[in-house]
């Protein structure tokens, strides 16, 4: 399996995320990889509906289509929300 984070340098959110993923490949055995998104064209090519996203086997599985692709903050939904 390989999952990438997609991430924009203005995210305060990106390294935590990070750090969690180096963590879960370590224990799961998956191939890690980053890629900073720098433009709106190529966050708009590569469907980056902001940052941090966790994509995996080329798929974002938590991706909400209602959401426009761009350089923005991403929020996940917990169960409480």
């Amino acid at each position: 399996m390989n999952v990438t984070l997609l991430y924009s340098d203005d995210c305060p959110n990106w390294r935590a995320t990070y750090l969690l993923l180096t963590g879960l490949a370590d224990r799961y055995g998956f191939r890690l990889t980053r890629q900073r998104v720098t433009s709106v064209e190529e966050a708009e090519r590569l469907g980056f509906r902001g940052s941090p996203s966790v994509i995996v086997d080329g798929i974002d599985p938590f991706a909400d289509p209602d959401i426009p692709a761009g350089l923005s903050c991403r929020l996940y939904r917990g169960p409480r929300d």
